[in-house]
């Protein structure tokens, strides 16, 4: 029997249609197991969001990918990531809520999607300064972390582009991602800088029990402090009760016109206030603040906000310490506690050392005391004169010599011990 030949099949539109939607499928799973092994093989935020952009403009065949984050203040969005490196305007270019398109998906939590000319949008809003705001396409996507809004992931294309669901299915699932990424990042930043804390604050602890001069521990105090508190300037006003002003004793600023700022009058200025009050005190900006003093030399600076906090023994206020940012900057609870934790620290570096002193003065006058009342016996007995007479003696030659009265007193014992032999 002849055999039948087999006869070549056409793959029918349906065919094709499949295999190009298991290609589609295979490779939004593969994008997104790299995205996921580069989320769990780094927890550094600016790292994670670098490599996802770059993910997704290889993947998708956009061309511009862009990461924007929600500030701390929660009014605004900052640029954070995107595919062409603008080193200059990552974290400068700024969106306020609700403005252009990026700030709308923030506001309004939902995603955009716009095929062509997406400059007519009148949500749009150019930055001159990013190329990508001339392409035609735009898919806006929000990030969210544990239900709250935290930024926008956007993609844009030069050409007109039809963005399909399961386009845009995938980047709202990048875009979930990215929201576990930002927030592992976080929660990872909060453990070194708590870290840090704690390392900081034992380090202060044992610089304030050291032997060290009282000049060298505070500088220690506000080097330390600026790097834990990541501050611009950190400096220690202590307080001078007879003249009732504050004097900059230490700092870690290199700048000389800071170190030779005028002293402050108790209730004038922050600094004087917060010892007035006896309490912490911020400023967003002390530039602008009508009781800031310095407003001039802060511009010089490039200092914005302030936390000015008491440094208390007991009741008594001896000083302050004071932690400036270049930026603005709204100080948590958390930040404040800490602050306050290192300026009684240093107080208490400051009572110790004056404790120390008083107990070497009282050491002195003692060991001074026996000298003389032995010195005073010799010279009794050896000029028969009374004991009143003695002292005046013994006083007279320290005014004469410039000795102290112990020295003179000394003298006189090693004299007549040494007439005795």
């Amino acid at each position: 029997m002849a055999s039948v030949p087999l006869k070549k099949t056409t793959p029918t539109k349906k065919t094709i249609s499949s295999k190009t939607a298991l290609l589609e499928k295979t490779r939004d799973l593969e994008l997104l197991q790299r995205i996921t092994e580069s989320i769990s093989s780094n927890l550094e935020l600016e790292i994670v969001l670098k490599e996802i952009v770059a993910l997704v403009v290889e993947k998708t065949n956009a061309d511009a990918c862009l990461i924007y984050l929600i500030n701390e203040h929660k009014d605004a969005l900052v640029l954070q990531a995107s595919k062409i490196p603008h080193p200059k305007l990552i974290g400068q270019i700024r969106v306020e809520m609700g403005e252009g398109i990026t700030g709308w998906v923030a506001q309004e939590k939902r995603l955009v999607a716009i095929a062509e000319n997406a400059w007519g949008d009148p949500r749009f809003k150019s930055f001159q300064h990013l190329p990508e705001d001339a392409y035609e396409a735009f898919l806006s996507v929000p990030i969210f972390n544990k239900g709250e809004i935290i930024g926008v992931l956007n993609i844009q294309y030069k050409k007109p582009h039809l963005h399909t669901e399961g386009e845009i299915a995938l980047l709202s699932t990048i875009s979930q991602q990215v929201g576990n990424a930002i927030g592992n990042a976080r929660l990872y930043d909060d453990m070194k800088k708590k870290a840090m804390q704690i390392d900081t604050l034992s380090r202060l602890s044992s610089t304030i029990t050291s032997d060290r001069y009282i000049e060298e521990i505070l500088n220690l105090i506000v080097t330390m402090t600026a790097g834990m508190m990541n501050t611009t300037i950190c400096s220690i006003m202590l307080l001078d009760k007879k003249h009732g002003e504050l004097k900059i004793v230490a700092t870690q600023s290199l700048s000389e016109e800071y170190r030779r700022k005028a002293n402050v009058k108790i209730g004038e200025s922050i600094s004087g206030k917060t010892v007035l009050e006896k309490k912490p005190i911020a400023v967003a900006d002390v530039t602008t603040d009508p009781l800031y003093h310095f407003s001039k030399l802060a511009k010089k600076e490039g200092i914005c906000s302030l936390l000015s906090v008491p440094m208390m023994i007991k009741n008594s206020v001896v000083g302050v310490l004071n932690s400036y940012t270049s930026e603005n900057h709204v100080f948590t609870q958390e930040e404040i506690n800490l602050l306050q934790v290192v300026a009684n620290q240093a107080a208490v570096a400051m009572e110790n050392t004056t404790l120390s002193k008083q107990s070497s003065a009282l050491q002195e006058a003692l060991e001074t005391r026996k000298a003389v009342e032995r010195a005073k016996g010799f010279l009794m007995k050896q000029g028969n004169i009374t004991e009143e007479e003695a002292f005046r003696l013994i006083q007279r030659q320290s005014m004469n010599n410039r000795k102290t009265m112990r020295e003179v007193a000394e003298a006189v014992i090693l004299t007549a011990k040494i007439s005795r032999r």
